[in-house]
């Protein structure tokens, strides 16, 4: 008897990631402006999506409070992409560091826009799918925690609510998702929200 291979998110998601990036989009999001000193220090995360078709997970992590950059806040693991690297052994490689998530267990889709913090970072996201069943083990010097939470739920923009406040001297907006006690805000909420303009949720769930 011949046993059929379990279906795999890779494919479809792959297909509307490209059909996602092959079209300009005008007014993603950006910090650009807030960033000071000029500083703009390349950087990548790994947005890394569970391979269950029908309930992919997004994969993120807690920073401790004591980090320098963004403490206590949601993020996808990353960080700055050291010299000779590109973005994706970049993201690949503090994915491991961060989470003990084996580089040769993602299949990489792609990267997607380049978001400018307002920190000074060049923040490149890229794209894979996991294994749904991986064992990770958190560096607690990088993670205070992980969790996992609907791919669907995150590039709905119904999900999201739309807060304000006055940073460095002008009016931030900025969006916000609670989700089982996690806040997710900031520059993850953004790399999130760019990324639903190239992903429709509708198109996805099509796709399952």
């Amino acid at each position: 008897m011949t046993v059929s291979a379990r279906p795999s998110l890779y494919e479809p998601l792959a297909r509307l990631f490209a059909e996602g990036h092959a079209r300009e989009i005008p007014d993603l999001l950006s910090d650009a402006h807030f960033a000071m000193d000029g500083r703009a220090t390349p950087a990548a995360v790994l947005i890394a999506i569970t391979d269950v078709p029908h309930d992919p997970q997004v994969i993120l992590t807690q920073r401790p409070r004591g980090m320098r950059d963004h403490p206590g806040q949601v993020a996808f693991p990353g960080g700055k992409i050291d010299p000779g690297e590109d973005a994706v052994t970049a993201a690949l490689r503090e994915a491991e560091e961060e989470l003990g998530l084996p580089r040769e267990a993602v299949r990489v889709i792609g990267t997607s826009d380049v978001y400018h913090t307002g920190t000074g970072f060049l923040v490149t996201p890229v794209l894979g799918v996991v294994p749904p069943d991986l064992e990770l083990t958190p560096d607690p010097i990088e993670v205070a925690d992980w969790f996992q939470a609907p791919l669907a739920l995150l590039l709905d923009p119904a999900s999201w609510t739309t807060n304000e406040v006055f940073w460095r001297g002008a009016n931030r907006r900025y969006l916000e998702l609670d989700w089982q006690g996690f806040r997710i805000w900031g520059v993850t909420a953004a790399i999130i929200a760019n990324l639903s303009r190239r992903i429709a949720v509708e198109r996805l769930k099509d796709a399952a």
